[in-house]
């Protein structure tokens, strides 16, 4: 065996592209609290009386890591189930620690056989499917849920953690793809449990991602029994969540309200993390030697509408707000909370919201999709007729960066000099769209080659904003293509997207881990209908890209990935747009808070002072 596995995320630094960093926001992933030096406990009761209230700006889906992979569901799902690793909460660059593993996973030599070791002593919470019994977290609940995530019949969005990747699943998913039923009992190398708190995991190839695919949300444990007594028909257990983790389920309205109360039979940790930011003293000073955690009650509500959410934060009925972009001028000045405030005793947490957007066609559309000369063109031609700045300045006040590449900044990939090759001029569209016989007909409209009538349709969630589908249409218009929006549901959007229903949208990704492989696997061929949700297949991407998982950070891996990027852009598979920054406003009686760029359920971390009201 070799040493433990380094993993300290270093933020990244263009002279060194082996560095890691990490991608995710208040929202998207996932982990749970814990940290390396933290202390066992039993039965910790939080205070029932401390009680946060937070938001979601869009709906959730349900509460199950294997089915759900949408923003607001993770926060919940996060909040309940727990993974094997986390991250360390004040830790800059970001540090991967374990959670309800002993320690880091020991690696073979050959780099393929993962050997990773259970804490003992950790329960899922009390709940009637156990019997009266206490129900020990094992080996055996991640290898279980592990071979979820490789169900076909389940058909987890999340399936592309691990497919293809353990020795000897494609035996076992083919021989359930025949059946219609996959054996959870039979064995295969991939996979071995010799012992109830040791997991091996055997890789086909190298990965250096897993030990952070293994920090996030999907692969978190949940017991079979709870699964067999709650399932849907469809294999899910959306509404009764059972975990080992700090809060339970206690009330859900879909989308309105979601009520979290501490476990009580949760072990509990005491807060000892450490920083070396000056900035950190305080929450240091305020934390250290808090048994964990404190908060007893989360009240979520789902508000959509960022002038309410900033009402209800003012009137003291929210605790902390993630300002929007068009409300940050209104709050902050020259990088700081405006003076009243600051009296008022709030406080700013600030970070680069390292989410990717970016526009996707849909590739096996007859419209837009394909990959022959006059598809490619009509795609350039959109993009082409979109300004990011002027998006950014019309919609977000001028808060964000332009994105060339889909890997955004401070994620391992990422290149400061890259520049697309398609810029924006309506004029040059114009032309593209005259070469490749796209004319323009009678009423202004241009038509297919064909001759039929041209239209594009862009399809939104109907919490999205509606500003931008008119700017979509602004864009649009100036090359003479009709355009027509459609709104649907948050859960029918979703699923849309992962038939490959959609013609064309806005996709903002949260990464679920620090490197930019999280990204270019949204466009990899073999993961459509899962979270390739342009359903791109371009034969030269896949191979690229199939070359790059066997390959640590580097410079001979930072090249693929820039090829990877070029090929994109070249055939207008998709367009970058921007990445935002999180600006979070905190009221002044919450304790400990801090922006992580990773995880996303800050009530694990903090306390509420006893002068709230």
């Amino acid at each position: 065996m070799k040493p433990k596995l380094n993993l300290t995320l270093n933020w990244l630094n263009p002279k060194k592209q082996n560095a890691f960093t990490r991608t995710k926001k208040h929202g998207l992933a996932y982990m749970l609290v814990a940290c390396l030096n933290a202390i066992p406990l039993h039965s910790y009761a939080a205070d029932p009386n401390k009680v946060i209230h937070t938001y979601f700006s869009g709906a959730e889906t349900g509460f199950d890591p294997v089915a759900t992979n949408d923003t607001y569901s993770s926060y919940v799902d996060a909040s309940i189930f727990e993974t094997l690793y986390t991250y360390d909460y004040l830790a800059r660059p970001l540090k991967l620690i374990p959670l309800t593993a002993v320690d880091l996973p020991q690696i073979s030599a050959d780099g393929l056989t993962y050997t990773i070791k259970i804490k003992p002593g950790i329960y899922f919470s009390n709940d009637p499917v156990f019997n009266g019994k206490k129900r020990e977290l094992t080996s055996y609940d991640y290898a279980y849920s592990l071979k979820r995530l490789l169900d076909p019949q389940l058909h987890s969005p999340n399936s592309w953690l691990v497919e293809g990747k353990l020795v000897g699943s494609e035996t076992l998913v083919n021989q359930a793809k025949k059946t219609g039923h996959f054996d959870y009992n039979s064995n295969f190398p991939g996979i071995e449990t010799p012992d109830r708190y040791t997991l091996i995991l055997r890789l086909k190839e190298k990965d250096y991602n897993l030990p952070m695919i293994l920090a996030h949300g999907p692969t978190a444990a949940v017991a079979k029994e709870a699964i067999e007594k709650y399932k849907n028909d469809i294999g899910y257990a959306m509404a009764n969540p059972v975990g080992t983790g700090p809060y339970l389920l206690s009330k859900w309205v879909r989308g309105s309200r979601i009520i979290l109360k501490a476990n009580p039979d949760y072990r509990g940790y005491t807060w000892n993390f450490k920083s070396k930011d000056f900035n950190d003293r305080k929450i240091i000073a305020e934390m250290t030697g808090k048994k964990m955690p404190q908060v007893g009650v989360v009240d979520i509500q789902i508000i959509g509408e960022a002038q309410s959410q900033w009402l209800a934060f003012k009137q003291k009925q929210l605790d902390w707000i993630s300002l929007p972009a068009n409300m940050v001028g209104d709050v902050i000045e020259h990088g700081e909370l405006k003076p009243e405030y600051k009296q008022a005793g709030m406080t700013l947490s600030s970070m680069p919201d390292l989410i990717a957007s970016y526009a996707f066609w849909n590739m096996k559309d007859p419209v837009v999709g394909g990959l022959t000369k006059d598809k490619i063109a009509l795609r350039k031609a959109i993009m082409m007729s979109f300004s990011k700045e002027k998006y950014l300045n019309v919609l977000n006040n001028g808060v964000g960066i332009p994105l060339s590449s889909p890997i955004p900044p401070n994620i391992v990939g990422y290149d400061p000099n890259y520049q697309s090759a398609t810029p924006y001029s309506v004029r040059a569209a114009n032309l593209l769209l005259d070469k490749y016989n796209y004319k323009v007909g009678a009423d202004g409209y241009r038509t297919l080659p064909n001759g039929k009538p041209l239209t594009i349709t862009y399809t939104t969630a109907t919490s999205g904003n509606s500003a931008v589908s008119d700017f979509w249409q602004r864009s649009l218009k100036a090359i003479h293509i009709r355009f027509v929006n459609k709104a649907m549901q948050f859960p029918d959007y979703l699923k849309a997207q992962k038939q490959c229903a959609l013609q064309m949208g806005i996709q903002g990704w949260v990464a679920d881990y620090p490197d930019g492989d999280n990204f270019l696997q949204l466009f990899y061929g073999p993961n459509t209908y899962a979270s390739n949700f342009g359903c791109t297949s371009i034969p030269e991407l896949d191979k690229l890209y199939a070359q790059s998982k066997a390959m640590p950070a580097g410079p001979e891996r930072q090249e693929l990935y820039l090829k990877m990027a070029r090929i994109l852009d070249v055939n207008a598979a998709i367009m970058p747009i921007s990445t935002p920054y999180e600006n979070t406003v905190i009221q002044p009686y919450i304790q400990g808070y801090k922006s992580h760029p990773m995880l996303s359920t800050p009530w694990m971390y903090v306390d509420i002072t006893k002068s709230k009201n």
